[in-house]
């Protein structure tokens, strides 16, 4: 075989089979998931589908007949076990050799799970990551059913707020001192605490897990103060882990992900890596970022590089958040920041600043203020927090 091999079946692999296509590439490109089903959005899992406000087929990235169309073979169901550099071949679980010219990893993210002995095992204990976990969760959403959330990310918070909206009981309990500690500031978790709580969720904060109680299924969660939150069912959502297993064995760079070069290319020269299991240099560290937009940039870059553009990838992040009537958005990077604006009223909005230079934007229903950061952000322009502070039409800073 000489053609592309793509590793992973999710948003990166679309986009980076799609790429190819459009680039011109002719050769054969195989995509090879794991799970039984194709390429699907994961966002929409833990809101408008969990919600029953978007079907299953309106998950899928790509009709049947587009990957027919394109001459992309799609193997789903299909894990690869192992790789052979040498011999530019992968293994499938069932003992398949597959050869390739080039191969691009876009293997993901995978959950992290709590372990047995504090009630990891149990039953009725699940992740929200793929279309399996939200389908088995989905007969557990029934109105007075008790759901303990263990975890105040984004997925926790989403998937409490559809909770919510279906009428249960719900809990969340976050160890650290505030929800959103890791990935927004003060401002912005006090905003949608007070969302959280305006529509009835019970929210524990700097209160540990200290198991999920139960036999064989979980009655509930015991906090490390000792209270006991009875409940149906848990969710947890404390985080993911990069799927780097396959590209270890197989004696590949791995730096909080796959390490790539500023092309996506990783130590192998064969090799390429995208999406969320991929780490790039960037402002002088490694960043390895976990967003639809990221996966679909990444993998179109990657792609052309395939092709020899050499053209170096440089992110524009941009993450939302769907919870109750409330959409966040978020453009930019807050890592370092030193200072943020709070811009108030009903659609409030959080900028922060890193040596006065703004990085980063948080914005709650105002898309307008999104919009205007974003472009801000990306342009690099000299704003100062007493201009956002005190500007009476943001617009009007782009020019």
């Amino acid at each position: 075989m000489t053609g592309i091999v793509i590793v992973g079946a999710g948003q990166a692999a679309a986009a980076l089979a799609a790429k190819l296509r459009s680039a011109g590439y002719v050769g054969e490109i195989t995509v090879i998931g794991a799970e039984p089903v194709p390429p699907y959005q994961r966002p929409p899992l833990s809101k408008a589908y969990l919600l029953g406000e978007m079907p299953l087929e309106r998950l899928a990235l790509r009709s049947p007949e587009w990957w027919e169309a394109n001459a992309i073979t799609l193997r789903t169901g299909t894990r690869v076990a192992a790789i052979d550099r040498a011999a530019h071949t992968v293994t499938t679980d069932a003992g398949e050799v597959i050869g390739y010219t080039q191969l691009a990893l876009c293997t993901g993210a995978s959950p992290r799970h709590l372990p047995a002995p504090v009630g990891g095992a149990l039953g009725h204990v699940y992740q929200v990551r793929s279309l399996a976990d939200v389908d088995a969760m989905r007969a557990e959403f029934r109105p007075g059913a008790r759901l303990v959330v263990i975890g105040g990310g984004y997925i926790g918070l989403e998937a409490a707020a559809v909770a919510r909206k279906l009428g249960l009981t719900v809990t969340l309990v976050e160890a650290a001192a505030r929800i959103l500690g890791r990935v927004a500031c003060a401002e912005t978790a006090d905003a949608i605490r007070a969302l959280q709580c305006r529509h009835g969720v019970t929210l524990i904060e700097g209160t540990g897990l200290a198991r999920l109680t139960g036999e064989t299924d979980v009655t509930g969660a015991e906090l490390t103060d000792g209270r006991h939150i009875p409940a149906d069912f848990a969710i947890v959502g404390i985080g993911v882990t990069p799927d780097t297993d396959l590209a270890r064995a197989a004696g590949l760079a791995v730096e909080d992900g796959i390490a790539t070069d500023a092309h996506g290319r990783t130590s192998d020269p064969a090799i390429w890596a995208a999406g969320d299991c991929a780490s790039f240099p960037w402002q002088g560290r490694r960043l390895r970022l976990e967003s639809v937009g990221n996966a679909i940039d990444m993998a179109e870059t990657v792609a052309q590089n395939m092709l020899g553009a050499e053209k170096v990838y440089t992110p524009k992040p941009w993450f939302w958040s769907d919870q109750f009537d409330t959409k966040l958005q978020i453009a930019g990077l807050n890592s370092g920041y030193d200072e943020v604006v709070s811009r108030g009223g009903d659609t409030p909005s959080f900028w922060y600043f890193r040596n006065r230079q703004l990085i980063a934007v948080d914005t709650l229903n105002d898309p307008r203020a999104y919009m205007v950061g974003k472009r801000l952000i990306e342009a690099a322009k000299p704003v100062t927090p007493e201009t956002i502070a005190t500007a009476t039409d943001l617009k009007a800073l782009l020019k």
